[in-house]
């Protein structure tokens, strides 16, 4: 038996967020009521009040119902509920959580769910699911379930979704998957143009007893891989794909934002970093370039994705940036940098062949860098096979040293 936290704003959603707690309980699991309204009395009688969620949120509710805000209540509530969940689920009080909501619900529940780890059970039940939701989603794997009409009232349409959610939520509580037998995790970033070299690490870091995870580096894929690394469940960090950094400088559209590279270096965890695809920024179909850098040199990938070519300038800025995110590493980091192109269209005979621009980036990686941090220059291609068997093999070394101390 599980206990699943039903949050809501129960001023205006007691009857909905009953029903679903009535689902809850019938499929043999416990609820626990977590009110987050704040203008008019509950309709439904929570076990955590809103006053208790707002003293865990250090601020006044009394404060905030007499000026009636209502934007002013959702960003208050919206600080407030992660810290609640975030407890309970740490204390082992809480296996799933669930919450039903229009905009101002949406914002409050997502923003609990986003306190969560990773694995654990979200639901939201939303008249924004259909929409864009990246910024409910964030990186974490919140499961976005439309609620097809407004969640206002029970009728033969709501009831419908409100039960399969419940019932999407319990199954979610109830699957466990099967161990791996606790190997422990590296993450691994990744590039259509650098699968060779993390295809051929990720096999021999295999073969020591870790478990690699691939992110994609779109941007969403890095922010992805940096919380998973925050949370304490990695052991090292294969970051071959840095292109976001590209992408960040530049304007592209595919910038993992600004802490990009951060997790690692703050949290201890011992790492690799490779330039893979700094000789690219991403935009969509060509008419979506902007006009500013008409005369770049571009390579189409597919329709859908423009890539424009690094200058030498832009590279020295991006080698900057990089460097200083990698000097606020606590653990060993090595940095391996090779000579005969970064990406597979850079090359030599490939679109985006510009030593010149290499050269300019390697340069300002290696002079910003404090002197502890280890440069491996190789004479080969990111893909070639040599260059991935070295990284995979310092990875290793770095690990072990670090548990060393």
């Amino acid at each position: 038996m599980a206990t699943i936290a039903v949050l809501g704003t129960l001023d205006t959603k007691g009857e909905e967020h009953g029903f679903v707690a009535q689902q809850i309980r019938a499929r043999g699991h416990k609820v626990l009521i977590i009110d987050v309204g704040a203008l008019e009395p509950p309709r439904l009688t929570p076990d955590i009040t809103r006053d208790e969620v707002a003293r865990e949120g250090g601020f006044n509710l009394g404060a905030l119902t007499a000026r009636r805000d209502r934007g002013e209540m959702i960003a208050a509530m919206s600080k407030a509920a992660p810290e609640v969940v975030a407890r309970l689920a740490r204390e082992k009080k809480i296996d799933g959580i669930i919450s039903l909501g229009g905009g101002g619900g949406t914002a409050i529940g997502t923003a609990a769910m986003r306190a969560l780890p990773i694995g654990f059970p979200k639901l939201m039940v939303s008249t924004l699911a259909s929409g864009n939701t990246a910024q409910y989603v964030g990186v974490k794997d919140i499961v976005m379930f439309p609620s097809i009409v407004d969640v206002a009232g029970l009728n033969r349409i709501s009831r419908q979704i409100l039960a399969q959610a419940s019932a999407a939520i319990c199954g979610m509580v109830e699957t466990r998957p099967t161990a791996s037998a606790d190997r422990p995790i590296i993450v691994a970033s990744q590039f259509g143009n650098t699968t060779a070299c993390v295809d051929h690490a990720r096999r021999i870091l295999e073969a020591a007893g870790y478990e690699v995870l691939v992110f994609h580096a779109t941007g969403v894929g890095g922010r992805t891989m940096e919380s998973l690394i925050e949370s304490g469940m990695v052991a090292g960090v294969l970051d071959i794909t840095t292109t976001e950094w590209a992408d960040e400088v530049v304007g592209g559209v595919l910038g993992a934002g600004p802490t990009r590279l951060e997790a690692a270096a703050r949290t201890g965890v011992p790492a690799i970093v490779a330039p893979g695809c700094l000789d690219m920024v991403n935009f969509h179909a060509p008419e979506t370039v902007p006009t500013k850098f008409k005369d770049r040199n571009f390579y189409q990938h597919n329709p859908q994705v423009t890539l424009m070519r690094t200058t030498p300038e832009e590279c020295r800025q991006i080698g900057r940036v990089i460097a200083e995110k990698l000097n606020l590493s606590k653990a060993p980091v090595t940095v391996f940098l090779p000579s005969h192109g970064i990406s597979v269209i850079s090359a030599p005979g490939q679109k985006f062949h510009d030593p010149a621009a290499d050269k300019a980036l390697f340069d300002a990686m290696i002079a910003h860098l404090r002197p502890e941090v280890e440069v491996v220059t190789m004479d080969s291609a990111i893909n070639d096979l040599g260059f991935a068997e070295a990284c995979a093999a310092r990875l290793l070394e770095n690990m072990r040293d670090w548990q060393a101390k």
